[in-house]
């Protein structure tokens, strides 16, 4: 997975939209943040900081790319970038809707300067429908797409907020696809350029496949009812004796049938799949009672290797500090510090060392020269505040 030579102009900030441009760059593109002229990505002075007095998030999901500094609400400013634009494969922004067209560097403006231009929006609830216009943060796209109803044990319980952003997340995974997938489709000549629409609240809403059935056809799916929120005792979290906890996820009849093997009780097996109300419950109770008996540990070193799916569950710092994480070479060492790198192994993988996160305005001259900005027209516009 190589997209060496790809070059990405990228006006997103703070996590979801340079999540998914970390995840290009570190496939090998060539990515620009273009970054306001005085302050720059939000995310620089947001705490915790590294060593270096720059913002954690920040580092974590900018590594490897080129900051230009650029004031867009200069005729200038909006001039250069759109000179820059025309020598690019993709832009990549997520502005409220309407702010890129007040700016003049929408996918019009942009596409008279670059037909072939790939060009993603990335936002909260889409460019259009009845919430564009609506402000919010990943806590409002899950609570709106489902998810938060769903992320609780029953419905006696308050939602619980997921440990990860995962509509930012999800919403910066599916750009990045979707980019890869645009650039595809010119590249095999099915279509030029084109406009992507990504909306935060879709993608999780698209995560909703498990219960969308029910939902879509009269019932009512609820939290700990359906097979995978809680109603299955052979598929749920149980606390151990340490006060730690384990998942079991044994739906399959030959994986039930292992763990009762290895945990000495094939008198459960036949308790497998039933749908009698009072049989899972006593089920439930007989599990709780079996993994109070041993630590997470413990249980981790009698089950890891039996076909039982079972599993502890890790703090992020376990996590990351597993041999699993260790093994897949998850992280990536050549910052200052460890951040998590790109999420798959490739036969083809990018051969280019990805580098610190740049400074505010760091490769402004350098960039811009490249399309044929001389030393005279760098020195004024730096001198009139267009650029840093």
């Amino acid at each position: 997975m190589r997209l060496d030579g790809v070059r990405i102009l990228d006006l997103s900030r703070l996590l979801p939209g340079p999540y998914a441009t970390q995840l290009l760059a570190d496939a090998g593109a060539d990515v620009i943040k273009v970054e306001d002229a005085e302050g720059g990505d939000y995310a620089r002075m947001l705490p915790p900081y590294t060593d270096e007095g720059v913002g954690a998030i920040f580092d974590a999901v900018n590594r490897g790319k080129r900051s230009v500094a650029l004031d867009l609400k200069s005729d200038r400013g909006r001039e250069a970038f759109l000179d820059l634009a025309a020598e690019a494969d993709v832009v990549f922004e997520q502005f409220r809707p309407g702010v890129v067209d007040r700016l003049g560097v929408d996918y019009d403006s942009v596409r008279e300067r670059n037909p072939e231009v790939v060009y993603c929006s990335l936002s909260g609830f889409g460019q259009e429908g009845p919430y564009a216009d609506r402000v919010g943060h990943d806590l409002n796209y899950v609570g709106m797409a489902g998810l938060l109803d769903m992320t609780r044990a029953d419905e006696e319980h308050k939602p619980q907020m997921p440990g990860y952003p995962v509509g930012d997340m999800a919403g910066g995974l599916f750009a990045a696809f979707s980019i890869v997938g645009a650039l595809l489709s010119r590249e095999l000549g099915n279509t030029g350029g084109e406009y992507v629409d990504v909306a935060m609240t879709d993608v999780v809403a698209s995560f909703s496949q498990a219960v969308a059935h029910d939902a879509l056809t009269g019932g009512d799916p609820r939290p700990g009812e359906t097979e995978l929120t809680g109603d299955l005792p052979w598929y749920d979290v149980y606390e151990t004796a340490d006060g730690g906890y384990v998942t079991l996820a044994a739906l399959e009849p030959k994986f039930w049938e292992s763990f009762c093997e290895a945990v000495e009780r094939e008198d459960l097996a036949d308790a497998h799949m039933t749908m009698d109300p009072a049989e899972r419950e006593a089920l439930r109770e007989e599990l709780t009672a079996l993994f109070a008996d041993r630590t997470r540990d413990e249980w981790e070193d009698a089950l890891g290797d039996v076909e039982a799916m079972v599993a502890p569950v890790h703090t992020p710092a376990e996590a990351l500090d597993s041999e699993h994480a260790t093994a897949r070479d998850l992280l990536d060492r050549s910052g200052p510090v460890p951040r998590v790198g790109f999420p798959a192994q490739c036969s083809e993988g990018s051969d280019r060392e990805t580098g610190p996160a740049p400074g505010h305005g760091e490769h402004t001259e350098a960039v811009l020269s490249a399309v044929g900005y001389d030393r005279d027209r760098l020195d004024a516009l730096r001198e009139d505040g267009v650029i840093e």
